[in-house]
Order: structure tokens, then C-alpha cells, then sequence
């Protein structure tokens, strides 16, 4: 059982507690009606402030629809007004660009493009608001003469600042090609950078606002009479400086090349001018069979001797004319070959140009334009040198085919850039230079084969023969034509590829081109050997035939050798060396045999048997007498003969000298030993005139008339 006590105070705690809880609910209570009684009072408060906000929006919402409009209505009177100033400016526009468009844009060129802007503006307006105004008429009148202003200002800009190029810059700029080394490149200046400025501002102007082209008629019109001019100034610089020693170029370029290894220079035309006078000669004395001797040395000879003084006479009359053309003839085909470098150079750089000025869809034909004239020149100038070919041709002057190799070659060399300057321009313009080629090596290949076909005909035999057997004109001529082929190996090998149809021409163009030159060589000398054979028969003599065969074919063959033909013609004729030195050994047999009339009185075979100590009878006496002096005449006769003759080269000289002396005197010793002290006369001295080493004495002054 629990004791009393306890549960009274477990009593009391319970009832402590229900009193606490019962505080609890009592204040809880209270707060509930307060929360009550605050939540009504908010809620009125805000049905009040509800109320009242109703009230104000009614109030303003009017209010702001009303400053709405008055803002607006603000605005549209800003914009009217705004507008009417700047209609009202339109009819100001003619009124403030009039005096500067009137003075014109000299000197202040963007302040004239702003007024003219200003101008076109106005045009603008009055021709889509009022096309009816006076104003129109008056902006309208106002931009054509400003526009026309800027048209006249261009042409006075490129016509006052165009000037032509000096020739001097021009050498240096077409001479950089020619180095191994890069040079510092040669900048040309057209147009004074503030110039170019203002040209390049008017044009885009004129393009964009004036909507004309008839600037571009004049800038290619002033440009194209410049590009000429500067072309015509080299070419009469040529003519004024040049020399068969060089070309001039500026100080400082020559300065600068001191030092500087350079290829091998395009062989001018100076250096083949002795082929072309020779052969022009030659053509005009040989090939056309009229006659009177020439007046051309092929080489040393005794006929050179007396022709020397004859001719030194004639030059010193002659000379400074002659030598005259002949520099004029040089400077001209130099000056051309130069005009066509500095064309193209020059046309690039004119391109160049044109790109800041022209518009892009306009550059091509405007260039093509400006550059006819120039090319119209260069290729008439071309024209007229294949038409003089053509002519000299036909008179048989096949010199003139020398003056066209170095222009073809030049050509040539030049078409790539050709081909890519003239890009883009009319067919006609860009087939002109393919067309002059195409001339030049048709004309080329005639003339070629012509003096081929002449070397065989050559009608020339009795009149103009060397009476001492020395090479003749015709082969010295056709060797210094061939030799002036190597310079040109593959122009002349284009050349008469140029008239094959074979497939073989266009599948293996440069080696068939230069077994077609090899070709070419083996058949003018062909014809050659032909027509000397034919003119040996001239000489009665077979030995004087023989030598002048043999003077012919050595100088045709050490001629082959130290030009290096050789080795073209062993393209198509592996042997040719090989037999011209078989027909210059057969030539000195036939020669030597001119001799066994002298000797065949001394030899052996032909002499009786004598016994010692017997006394001779007198036809014994008689026959050895006849011996002696068929021996003395017949060496004294040929002697005599053939001292006059001629064999310019020393080593062939020599060698038929030191031949023959050992023939005769071996056999002239051997029967001058076995007769020589028989009495077979009383005056032996009358039929013994010479010792063995006078013989060889005589023999030694062959072939030498000063001797």
C-alpha cells in the first residue's frame, strides 16, 4: 500500500498542474480574440486603402492619357519642324555649293565631293517631292557642272602629271631579268602619291555617284599615249647612245653590277654583223651569178696578199658610211628587242596602276585598250623586219635571216610574260604576238632552206675561182652561216620544226627540233661537198683540183671542230669527222701524184743496168743525160707552179711540204748516188744543178710566194 502522505502530494501536484493548464487555455483565449479583433481592423484598413486607390486611379488615369497626347503631339511638332528645316536646306543646297562648285575642286577636292553629295541629294529630293520646282532645274544644271568639273580635273590631273618614262629607269628595270643575283627592285612612279590620291577619289565618285565611263576613255587615252612615248624615248635613246660595245644603263645600276656575275647575255645583234656582210656579199656576188669578183677574204691565202692593199684602199673610202649603217642596222634590231622587254614591263606596271582606278569590271577592257597602240606598234615594227626578210630573200640575201633570229629568240623567251600580261584581253590582241612568231619563223624556215638549196646551185665556177687553190667564198660564207646557227640552236631548230606536219614535231618538240637543225647542217654541207667538186673541175690542173678539194674540206672540218658544229651534225651523222678526214688524206694522195712526173725519171725501175768500169755507150750516156734533165725540169716546173698556190693552213702546209721532201729526196738521193760519178758527161754541173738538200730547199717554199 502506498502511504497517505505520498498520495497527498501526488494529489497536489495534480491539481497544481490542472490549474496551470487552465491559465494556459485562459490566456490562449485571449489571444485568439485579439488576433480576431487586429485581423478585422487590417482588413478594414485595407478595403479602406482598396477604396481610395480606385478613387486616385480614376483620377490620373485621364490625367496621363492626356500628357500622352500632348507628348506626341510635342514630337510630331519637333519631326515638322525638323523635316521643314531640312526641306528648306534643299532649296539652300544651290545657293552655298554654288561658289565652290564655280571655283572649281583644285586644291580642296574633298570639300568639292561633299558639296557635290549635298547637290545630288537635293536632285534627289525635288525630282521624288517636287519634280515641278524651279529648284530642280537650278541643283540639277548646278551638278552636272560640278560633275563636269570633276571630269575636266581628272583629265588636267592625268594629263599635267602623265609624263613618259625615262629611258635610263626603263634599261634598269627590264635589265634586272638578266641577273643571277636579286637586285633591289626598280619602283616606278606613275603619279605623285597625292595625285594618285585625288585620281583614285574622283573616279570613285564618278563611278558611284555620276554613273560615267567616259573617264575611263580618257584615262586609257592619256596613259596609252605615255606607254608609247616611253617605248619611242628607249628607242631613240638607242639611237642617240648606244654602241656595238653595250647598252647604257644608269650609274647606278652600273655600280651596283661591278661586281655581280651575270649569265651569259642574248647574243646581240652587233656580234653576227661580219656574217651578214660577208654573206650579203656573198648572195649578192655569188648566188645571183653575176659577174666580177668579190671582194670577201674566206681566209689567208697568196690571193689574199694581193687583195689586201686593194681592199684596205676601198675601205678607207667606205668605211665610216658602211660602218655607219651597219651601227644604225644594230641599234635598231637592239632597240627593238629592248622595246619588247620594257613593253612588257611596262604594261604590268600600267596594270597595276589601272587596278586604283578603274573599276574591276571595267580593268580588262580598259587595259586592252590602253595598251593597242604600244602593241600595235611593236608588232607592225615586227611586221616590217619579216617583210624586209622577205624581200632580202628574194634577192637571195640570206643575211637577213641572221637580223630575225635574235628578235624570234627574244620573242620567244618573252611570250610567257606575254601570255600573262595580255590575260583577260580580247582574242585579237592576245593571238598578235603568237601571229608575229608565227611569221617570223615561217619566213626563217624559207630563207634557211633557200640558202640550203642555193649552196648546191651556186652557179658561180670560172670567174671568181681563187687561181691559188685557197678556199673559196662560198664554203667560208656557208661555214659563218652555220656557225651563227649554234647562237640560236633552238630558234633555228623551231624554225623548221614550224614546217613539219609529222607527229613527231609535236610529241618530242625539242629533240626532234634539234635533230631537225643537225639535219639541216649535214644538208648544206652535202651540198657544198657537191658544188666544190663541181668547181674543182674548173682547175685543168689535177693537182691545183686537189688542193683546192683539200684547202675546202680541212677548212670546212677544223671549222666544224672549233665552233662546236661537230657535235650538232654527229647528232644525225655519227661519222662525219671520220670522213672528211678520208677525203683530205684522198686529196693529198691525188696531190702527190702530181709529182711522179718528176720522179719517175730518177726511179730505178726505170733505169738500164750499168756495169762498173765499163764504158758507157753514148745512148747509155744519152738516156742518163735525158734523166737528169727531165729530173731538173719537171722539179723546177712544179716548183714554179706551185709556189703560187696556196694552203692557209701551217699543220697541213707542213705536213704535204715534209711528205713530198722525203719522197723526192729519198729518190732523188739513191739515183744521184748511182749516177752522180759516172761519166756520163763532160759538163756535169749542166745536168747535176742540185744536191739532195737543195732539192728539199725547193720543195721547203712550196705554197709560199715570198719565199
Amino acid at each position: 500500500m502506498i502511504p497517505t502522505e505520498e498520495v497527498s502530494v501526488r494529489m497536489r501536484e495534480i491539481e497544481y498542474k490542472l490549474k496551470q493548464e487552465e491559465l494556459t487555455l485562459s490566456f490562449i483565449k485571449d489571444s485568439l480574440e485579439k488576433s480576431d479583433q487586429l485581423t478585422k481592423n487590417m482588413v478594414a484598413i485595407l478595403s479602406s486603402f482598396e477604396s481610395r486607390l480606385m478613387k486616385l486611379e480614376n483620377s490620373i488615369i485621364p490625367v496621363y492619357k492626356q500628357t500622352e497626347n500632348l507628348q506626341r503631339l510635342q514630337e510630331n511638332v519637333e519631326k515638322t519642324l525638323s523635316c521643314l528645316d531640312h526641306v528648306i536646306s534643299y532649296y539652300h543646297v544651290a545657293k552655298d555649293t554654288e561658289k565652290i562648285i564655280k571655283e572649281g575642286p583644285t586644291g580642296r577636292l574633298e570639300e568639292y565631293l561633299n558639296c557635290m553629295d549635298k547637290i545630288q541629294k537635293a536632285v534627289e529630293y525635288f525630282q521624288d517631292n517636287n519634280p515641278d520646282s524651279p529648284e530642280l532645274n537650278r541643283v540639277k544644271s548646278l551638278f552636272e557642272r560640278g560633275k563636269e568639273s570633276l571630269e575636266s580635273e581628272f583629265r588636267s590631273l592625268m594629263t599635267r602629271h602623265t609624263k613618259p618614262v625615262p629611258p635610263i629607269l626603263i634599261l634598269d628595270l627590264i635589265s634586272g631579268d638578266d641577273d643571277m643575283e636579286p637586285q633591289e627592285e626598280v619602283f616606278l612612279e606613275h603619279l605623285p602619291e597625292g595625285v594618285l590620291h585625288d585620281i583614285i577619289r574622283i573616279s570613285g565618285w564618278l563611278v558611284e555617284n555620276g554613273r560615267n565611263q567616259d573617264f575611263m576613255t580618257v584615262y586609257f587615252q592619256i596613259r596609252s599615249v605615255q606607254l608609247d612615248r616611253s617605248i619611242k624615248g628607249l628607242k631613240d635613246h638607242f639611237r642617240k647612245n648606244s654602241s656595238s660595245t653595250g647598252v647604257p644603263y644608269s650609274p647606278a645600276i652600273q655600280n651596283k653590277r661591278k661586281d655581280t656575275p651575270t649569265k651569259k647575255p642574248v647574243k646581240r645583234p652587233g656580234t653576227i654583223r661580219k656574217a651578214q656582210n660577208l654573206l650579203k656579199q656573198y648572195s649578192q656576188h655569188g648566188l645571183d651569178g653575176k659577174k666580177g669578183a668579190s671582194n670577201l677574204i674566206p681566209m689567208e691565202g697568196h690571193e689574199h696578199d694581193l687583195r689586201v692593199k686593194h681592199l684596205s684602199d676601198a675601205l678607207s673610202d667606205k668605211h665610216g658610211p658602211a660602218a655607219g649603217r651597219d651601227d644604225v642596222f644594230d641599234i635598231e634590231i637592239d632597240a627593238y628587242i629592248h622595246c619588247v622587254s620594257a613593253f612588257v614591263k611596262l604594261a604590268q606596271s600600267e596594270y597595276q596602276l589601272l587596278t586604283d582606278i578603274v573599276p574591276e569590271h571595267h580593268q580588262k577592257k580598259t587595259f586592252d585598250s590602253l595598251i593597242q597602240e604600244s602593241l600595235d606598234n611593236l608588232i607592225m615594227e615586227g611586221d616590217n623586219i619579216v617583210s624586209a626578210a622577205r624581200k632580202a630573200i628574194i634577192r637571195h640575201d640570206y643575211s637577213a635571216v641572221l637580223t630575225i633570229f635574235p628578235i624570234l629568240k627574244h620573242l620567244k623567251q618573252m611570250k610567257p610574260e606575254f601570255d600573262q600580261v595580255l590575260q583577260g584581253t580580247a582574242a585579237g590582241t592576245k593571238n598578235k604576238l603568237p601571229g608575229l612568231i608565227t611569221s617570223m619563223e615561217t619566213t626563217g624556215a624559207k630563207a634557211l632552206e633557200e640558202f640550203a638549196d642555193n649552196i648546191k646551185n651556186d652557179p658561180d665556177k670560172e670567174y671568181n675561182m681563187p687561181k691559188d687553190g685557197t678556199v673559196h667564198e662560198l664554203t667560208s660564207n656557208a661555214i659563218l652561216f652555220l656557225q651563227q646557227l649554234l647562237d640560236f640552236q633552238e630558234t633555228a631548230g623551231a624554225m623548221l620544226a614550224s614546217q613539219e606536219t609529222s607527229s613527231s614535231a609535236s610529241s618530242y618538240s625539242s629533240e626532234f627540233s634539234r635533230r631537225l637543225l643537225s639535219t639541216y647542217i649535214c644538208k648544206v654541207l652535202g651540198n657544198l661537198q657537191l658544188n666544190l667538186l663541181s668547181k674543182s673541175k674548173v682547175y685543168e690542173d689535177p693537182a691545183l683540183s686537189a688542193i683546192f678539194l683539200h684547202n675546202n674540206y680541212n677548212y670546212i672540218l677544223k671549222s666544224l671542230e672549233k665552233s662546236e658544229l661537230i657535235q650538232l651534225v654527229a647528232v644525225t651523222q655519227k661519222t662525219a669527222e671520220r670522213s672528211y678526214r678520208e677525203l683530205i688524206e684522198q686529196q693529198i694522195q691525188t696531190y702527190q701524184r702530181s709529182w711522179l712526173k718528176v720522179t719517175d725519171y730518177i726511179l730505178e725501175r726505170n733505169l738500164p743496168v750499168f756495169q762498173p768500169g765499163v764504158k758507157l755507150k753514148d745512148k747509155e750516156r744519152q738516156m742518163i743525160k735525158e734523166r737528169f734533165k727531165g729530173f731538173n725540169d719537171g722539179l723546177e716546173e712544179l716548183c714554179k707552179i706551185q709556189k703560187a698556190w696556196a694552203i692557209p693552213d701551217m699543220e697541213q702546209r707542213d705536213k704535204i711540204r715534209r711528205a713530198q721532201k722525203t719522197i723526192v729526196k729519198e729518190t732523188y738521193g739513191a739515183f744521184l748516188n748511182r749516177y752522180g760519178n759516172v761519166p756520163f758527161t763532160k759538163n756535169p754541173e749542166k745536168y747535176i744543178k742540185y744536191q739532195v738538200d737543195q732539192v728539199g730547199e725547193m720543195i721547203e717554199k712550196l705554197f709560199d710566194t715570198s719565199a
